[in-house]
C-alpha cells in the first residue's frame, strides 16, 4: 500500500512543481511585456567604429544607464560600423529627423559646421589630461557645441576619441626632418596649412585607401591615434612613429531637433548626466588602446618615439599661426569667437 500511495504523491508533486514553473514563466513574460510597453521613446544612434573599440563600449553603457534611470521609457538601439550610412548620410539624417542621433568624429563635420573645425588646429588641448577636460567641458566646448544650434541638430556633448601622432617611412628625428615629405591628411585646408608650416606636402586620400598609398610610396606617412594605426595595420608598411600627440580626435554626440524635443525635460536631464558620467570612461579606454598600440609597434620592431613637451611647444608655434588664418577663413566671425574663447580658457589655465 505505502508503495501505491507514493507513486501519486510523487507524479502529484512533478505535477505541482509544473504548473508553479509555467506560471512564473508566464509572470516573467507578462513582466517583460509590461517592460516592454513602457518604452515611449526610440532612437536610434550611428557611429562609424566597430563593437570593439571605445565608442561603441561608451554608447552601450550609456543606453544602459538611460534605460534604467528613465524606468525603460527611453531606448537606444545602437548602430555601429557605418550600418546606417557613411559620416555624411548619418550627419544629414540626423539634421533632416530620418536618424534620432550619430556619434561622430569632429573632423568629419567641418562641411557641415565649419566651427567646429576649431579642433583640427594643432595643440588646441596640452598634454595634460585633465586640463584637456577643463577645456573640453567648459566654455571652449561649450561654444563648440553652441555652434551647432543653426545646424538643425542638438549637439549634447563632446566625448575624447584620442590625439593623432606622425608615422613615415623617412626618418622623424626632429621637426626639421619633416620637410620635404608628403603626408596623407583627411581634407582640410588646416590641416594642409599645418604640414605647409613645416615644409611637408599634405596629399587628402581616402582612409580605405592609405595602406595601399604607403606602401606603394604615394606618401610617405600619416597622422592618426595609435591604435587606428594598429587597427588599419599601417604599422605593417611604416617605419617610424613620434607620439607628437598633434592633433585631437574628439567625437560630438548630435541629437535630431525633432526627436529631442519630443523629450520630458526630466528625460533630456538623464540622457545628458549619462553621457557626461560615461565620457571620462570612454577617454580612459581610449588611452589604454593608445598605449597598447604603441607596444605592439615597438613589438613589431617600429623606431617610436615620443615628442618631449619642447619639441611639442616648438611644433605648436611653428604650426599654429597658418592653421588659425586658414580656420578663421572658413570659419568667418563665429570662428573668430570660438578662438577667442579658446585663448581665454588656455590663459586661465596658463598654457
Amino acid at each position: 500500500m505505502q508503495n501505491f500511495h507514493a507513486r501519486p504523491m510523487s507524479v502529484t508533486k512533478k505535477v505541482v512543481a509544473y504548473c508553479a514553473a509555467v506560471m512564473s514563466g508566464l509572470l516573467i513574460l507578462g513582466a517583460a511585456g509590461v517592460q516592454a510597453q513602457t518604452v515611449k521613446y526610440t532612437a536610434k544612434i550611428g557611429h562609424l567604429e566597430q563593437t570593439t573599440q571605445p565608442r561603441h563600449k561608451g554608447l552601450e553603457r550609456v543606453a544602459a544607464l538611460v534605460s534604467e534611470r528613465t524606468k525603460g521609457e527611453v531606448e537606444f538601439k545602437l548602430y555601429p560600423s557605418s550600418q546606417l550610412g557613411n559620416a555624411r548620410q548619418m550627419t544629414e539624417g540626423v539634421q533632416f529627423g530620418a536618424i534620432e542621433a550619430v556619434v561622430m568624429p569632429a573632423a568629419f563635420l567641418g562641411g557641415f559646421n565649419p566651427v567646429v573645425s576649431v579642433l583640427d588646429i594643432p595643440y588646441v588641448y596640452p598634454t595634460d589630461r585633465a586640463q584637456s577636460q577643463m577645456l573640453r567641458s567648459g566654455p571652449f566646448g561649450q561654444a563648440v557645441l553652441a555652434s551647432f544650434k543653426t545646424k538643425g541638430v542638438y549637439a549634447l556633448t563632446i566625448w575624447p576619441n584620442g590625439r593623432k601622432s606622425l608615422t613615415s617611412n623617412k626618418p622623424l628625428d626632429d621637426l626639421s626632418s619633416l620637410g620635404g615629405q608628403k603626408f596623407r591628411i583627411m581634407d582640410s585646408k588646416i590641416l594642409v596649412e599645418q604640414f605647409g608650416a613645416v615644409g611637408a606636402s599634405a596629399v587628402p586620400i581616402n582612409f580605405g585607401e592609405l595602406y595601399t598609398a604607403l606602401q606603394t610610396g604615394l606618401v610617405d606617412g600619416e597622422e592618426n591615434p595609435p591604435d587606428a594605426i594598429v587597427a588599419m595595420k599601417f604599422h605593417e608598411v611604416q617605419k617610424n612613429l613620434v607620439v607628437s600627440e598633434h592633433g585631437l580626435m574628439e567625437d560630438l554626440v548630435l541629437f535630431s531637433n525633432v526627436w529631442w524635443n519630443k523629450l520630458p525635460q526630466a528625460h533630456r536631464d538623464v540622457i545628458t548626466k549619462a553621457f557626461a558620467e560615461v565620457g571620462p570612461e570612454v577617454g580612459k579606454m581610449k588611452e589604454e588602446a593608445m598605449s597598447s598600440a604603441i607596444e605592439t609597434m615597438k613589438a613589431a620592431k617600429i623606431n617610436v618615439r615620443t615628442a618631449s613637451e619642447a619639441e611639442r611647444a616648438k611644433f605648436a608655434k611653428a604650426t599654429t599661426e597658418r592653421a588659425r588664418a586658414a580656420y578663421v577663413e572658413r570659419a568667418g566671425a563665429d570662428g573668430k569667437k570660438v578662438l577667442e574663447t579658446l585663448d581665454a580658457e588656455r590663459k586661465k589655465l596658463g598654457l
